[in-house]
């Protein structure tokens, strides 16, 4: 069940032929079938349906199908159509443009699939037939075609065989019988699956063709179930098989996977042999409690050790161990069911049965005892749904099995016929003719209607159309308006530019006026800074020299302050021309070019920072020297 698995479903109810009659149940073939194939649950399967093609377009599907597979690869293909042969008794399967007396040029050859599938790597190879093949049938039936053919015989064992692991072809009757549609649907019923897909489609969906309950559905277990469910369901049809491979085929999963028991531990299994009435009775008690496990192998085996000491230990220990089977059952709730009447072919109606008790107890195989009634495991119960195919009552029981035992769900239902709807009563032809007459008036007056719709909505899409033209002029004069005036607007600022330039005098003398008297403010700071130094220096040098306090005195109050006041006056008139070289680079913007504006800046910037400190230390030195001189 690892491999990859892949599908391909092939209907045709369909055909173009008149000699061919349509048929009904090819679409619900498809649909049931490749659902349960495709449900990842079941079959996991990759599926393809191709419905209603002409022979080449299924002939190119077929081959795709078959080729650039992996030898580890499984692949079904099933056709739902009408079986024909050709004058010398070769099989062909029909498609929608096939011509019965042109079968080798609109049919698709049974040939040509035995070649496809034996061209293929893949190990496993599976064909299911779903045709007809020739024979009687019964009344209610519909047959798929006719004719004598041996189906099975249009597939040689040397060609499909090989290296690989094996092949199967499973067709839906034999070469002398029919493949039955079922009951033809009248009333305009749904369309069922035939009576072989049917079976097929049951049997995967529930289970039931596991029939060793191993948790997988095998060729062989598949063909079994779908050759008894044909044959009681129809006596005039008889599936048949041929296939050659090893081992088992396994094409689906199941939950029918019957639960094997665990062996109990040592310490379990000699405490029931102990010859202590109490020690088994602790056992018995251990036992009970095991039933409720949820490995279901283990309170198998709990269960299967219980039933011995019921059958065979004193009654004590017995009856004990009886008790403990007996609170481990299968109990559905509820376990009646009654639905309402229903209408024939309505959607089948549902209810739902809760399963309770430990999960060995709801771990339990479904099994109706009429084909109307279907159970599918959902949740912590059951899905109960009955057919409303076929009209009558309905009286049956779903049977619950299970390694605990056994319980029924009594289940009443009916199908009731829908009402039948009179015909309209025979008109005259006068009638029929003035009925005529109506129609084909309302058929203008709609037509009309119809016209004079399409001439509004043309009208609107042109007045639409105008709109838009018109707004797109609008937007396109509005922006030549704005780029017009974007323009006007930069003429005038270029003729702006060239008037200031032709406005503006060259460049002479008076274009250094303001770099010159930052300049001159530059020296001037320099030179009260350099006064200042020197009258900090020569004070410095008499006290160093040795003079007297009073020379000192008569130094500072005669050189000194003469030295520091024309320090201090160089400085405020450095800060004097800073000032005027400031107000000039403003009030003269057009005479300075950026260069000589930023020489300007820089000298009026570096005179400033010489100047206030100097300026400030000259009037603090002229008042030390005022108070040195005047110290006695």
């Amino acid at each position: 069940m690892d491999d990859s698995r892949h599908a391909l479903i092939i209907a045709n109810d369909d055909y173009q032929e008149g000699g061919l009659q349509t048929l009904t149940s090819p679409a619900a073939d498809a649909e049931a079938l490749a659902e349960v194939l495709g449900d990842p649950r079941i079959g996991g399967f990759d599926v393809q349906v191709v419905r209603n093609q002409p022979s080449y377009e299924i002939r190119r599907r077929i081959e795709d199908f078959f080729e650039e597979r992996r030898t580890t690869d499984m692949l079904l293909l099933h056709f739902s159509c009408h079986g024909l042969k050709n004058e010398a008794g070769e099989l062909y399967f029909a498609a929608t443009d096939t011509l019965p007396k042109r079968l080798r040029a609109t049919g698709v050859a049974s040939a040509f699939v035995e070649e496809c599938m034996a061209d293929t790597v893949a190990r496993t190879r599976v064909l299911f037939l779903d045709c007809c093949f020739g024979g009687a049938f019964s009344p209610g039936t519909r047959p798929r075609a006719a004719g004598d053919v041996h189906v099975l015989e249009n597939f040689a064992d040397d060609k499909l065989g090989g290296e690989g692991r094996g092949w199967a072809v499973i067709a839906a009757s034999d070469s002398m019988q029919y493949a039955f549609e079922g009951a033809r649907l009248a009333d305009g019923g749904e369309p069922k699956p035939s009576v072989f897909t049917s079976a097929l489609v049951k049997g995967l969906t529930t289970g039931e063709a596991d029939q060793d309950e191993d948790g997988k559905v095998s060729l062989s277990e598949l063909y079994e179930y779908v050759y008894n469910r044909v044959i009681r369901a129809n006596k005039n049809q008889t599936p048949r098989c041929k296939s050659d491979y090893r081992g088992d085929l396994y094409l689906a999963r199941s939950e029918r996977r019957s639960i094997v028991p665990a062996e109990l531990p040592e310490r379990l299994r000699a405490a029931l042999a102990s010859e202590e009435m109490y020690t088994r009775m602790g056992a018995v008690t251990e036992l009970s409690n095991w039933m409720r496990h949820t490995d279901l192998s283990i309170a198998a085996g709990a269960r299967q050790a219980l039933e011995h000491v019921a059958r065979n230990d004193i009654h004590a220990v017995a009856e004990q161990a009886g008790a403990a089977l007996a609170a481990v059952r299968i109990a559905p709730e509820p376990a009646a069911l009654r639905f309402a009447p229903v209408p024939r072919h309505a959607a089948p109606p549902k209810q739902h049965v809760r399963l309770l008790g430990p999960p060995v107890a709801r771990s339990c195989t479904p099994r109706p005892s009429d084909d109307r009634l279907h159970a599918v495991q959902s949740g912590d119960g059951l899905d109960v749904t009955i057919d409303t195919a076929t009209p009558g009552p309905l009286s049956g029981d779903i049977v619950l099995k299970g390694c605990v035992g056994e319980a029924r769900i009594h289940v009443d239902a009916e199908v009731r016929e829908r009402p039948v709807v009179p015909e309209p009563p025979t008109k005259t032809p006068q009638e029929l003719e003035e009925e005529r007459r109506r129609q084909e008036e309302r058929r203008r007056q709609e037509e009309a209607r119809r016209q004079e719709e399409r001439r509004r909505a043309e009208e609107q899409r042109r007045r639409a159309e105008e709109e838009r033209r018109a707004e797109e002029q609008r937007r396109r004069a509005e922006e030549e308006r704005r780029a017009e005036a974007e323009h006007r607007a930069e003429a005038e600022r270029r003729a702006e530019e060239q008037r200031s330039h032709a406005t503006t005098p060259p460049p002479g003398l008076k274009a250094y006026r303001a770099p010159a008297l930052g300049a001159a403010a530059l020296g001037t700071a320099i030179a009260s800074l350099a006064l200042g130094i020197k009258a900090v220096v020569e004070a410095l040098r008499l006290q160093q020299a040795g003079e007297t306090w009073a020379n000192i005195q008569i130094h500072l109050a005669q050189e000194s302050t003469r030295d520091l006041v024309v320090c201090l006056v160089l400085a405020l008139v450095s800060l004097i021309l800073v000032a005027v070289t400031r107000y000039d680079l403003r009030s003269s913007t057009g005479l300075y070019d950026e260069r000589r504006k930023a020489a300007a800046r820089l000298l009026t910037w570096s005179a400033k920072v010489l100047a206030l400190p100097v300026l400030v230390l000259a009037v603090l030195g002229i008042i030390a020297v005022m108070i040195a001189a005047n110290i006695s």
